[in-house]
């Protein structure tokens, strides 16, 4: 089955009349989800890994839905393992911009649960009245989720996670978490993809206080895409730079497309969902290093390490092949440089709307 989440047409002409920000670029042919059941096939000739990080879990999944406390008509959605008689370390994840639908990147909830974790999804509104609000939404679905199922939910070891406009507002809403509520206490982690601009909300503090003074044992990958012409790479350059972080504990990563068999796989700013391709790139370039930092973060697992944070290891970087046809390894790098100039980007490090402009580089 095919269809679309929403008109985009329309709501980029309404929504440019209420904000600055509005990813109207996004693609607006049909979009193809995969089943909310587990889907053993991907597209494209390499299948997923069958051992190691980024295999599939022997999980079942289950899921919860509730209210979502600033989004009249929505829920907020937990996925976890089924059958767990404890809470389980959580992942806390913002969606892209447009990406309301859970069915949008579907296959990730359901990889971290059947890992044996739990992953949060809080939607927020495609056309509202303020980025402050959208935060908002986030925090709130978020506090509500592990407030109400501590059964669950293991706030001492938590990642936050988050694509896009998602990317930009993990970092404050996970210096929120780790600073004001403590969460992350046994276990931290960052995970940002092609992330927008980056925001503070409610906070006495500038972004680069923030930054500065993220708790010491926080991890981060950073995740960035060539075909990308929507989010400068200056943006998730800028927060890798800046944040208290060291070097050992981070690392910034960066996606070349391949072809493989005739088939393409794409860098672009879709990328990872399920809105164009559901293939080798999620698995082997996003859910098996999110596999290894969340063995790594919680379970301080070494052998984790060189995979999730293994400053250019081959077991980080290296990806799959068929048939002798390999695809593109990945690159890493402590010290990232943008390789385009900004007039690639609809949303560019130097335009107003960043609040962060002052940081370009």
């Amino acid at each position: 089955m095919r269809k679309l989440l929403y008109p985009w047409g329309v709501v980029m002409i309404m929504f440019m009349t209420t904000s600055a920000c509005s990813e109207s670029k996004y693609d607006t042919d049909e979009i193809a989800s995969p089943p909310s059941t587990i889907n053993n096939s991907l597209q494209g000739p390499i299948q997923k890994p069958a051992s190691g990080y980024g295999a599939d879990g022997s999980y079942e999944v289950a899921e919860i839905d509730f209210s979502n406390p600033q989004y009249s008509g929505t829920q907020v959605s937990i996925f976890y393992p089924k059958g767990i008689t404890s809470p389980k370390p959580t992942i806390f994840f913002s969606h892209p911009f447009g990406g309301e639908d859970k069915d949008y990147n579907i296959g990730l909830y359901n990889f971290i649960a059947r890992k044996g974790f739990v992953v949060v999804f809080v939607p927020y509104r495609t056309i509202d009245v303020s980025i402050d609000h959208r935060y908002q939404t986030l925090w709130e679905g978020f506090i509500k989720a592990a407030t109400d199922y501590p059964n669950i939910i293991d706030t001492q070891k938590v990642g936050f996670m988050g694509h896009s406009f998602g990317g930009g507002a993990s970092i404050d809403l996970a210096y929120k978490a780790f600073t004001e509520k403590g969460w992350g206490q046994n276990g931290r982690f960052l995970f940002t993809m092609a992330p927008w601009y980056s925001f503070n909300w409610n906070s006495p503090l500038s972004t680069q206080q923030q930054l500065q003074s993220f708790p010491a044992n926080t991890k981060m990958i950073t995740q960035v895409y060539d075909e990308d012409d929507v989010n400068d790479h200056r943006l998730a350059i800028d927060i890798f730079k800046n944040i208290n972080i060291s070097n050992a504990e981070k690392d910034f990563i960066y996606f070349r497309s391949s072809t493989v068999n005739g088939y393409n796989y794409v860098t672009n700013h879709a990328m990872p969902s399920s809105r164009k391709a559901f293939d080798a790139l999620d698995y082997y370039g996003v859910y098996r290093l999110l596999d290894a930092m969340m063995d790594y973060s919680f379970n301080g697992n070494s052998n984790a390490k060189n995979v999730a944070l293994g400053n250019g290891s081959a077991a980080q970087i290296t990806m799959p092949s068929y048939k002798g046809e390999s695809m593109a390894p990945l690159e890493v790098t402590d010290n990232p440089v943008p390789k385009y100039p900004q007039g690639k980007y609809q949303f560019q490090c130097g335009d107003s709307t960043n609040p962060r402009i002052s940081y370009c580089n």
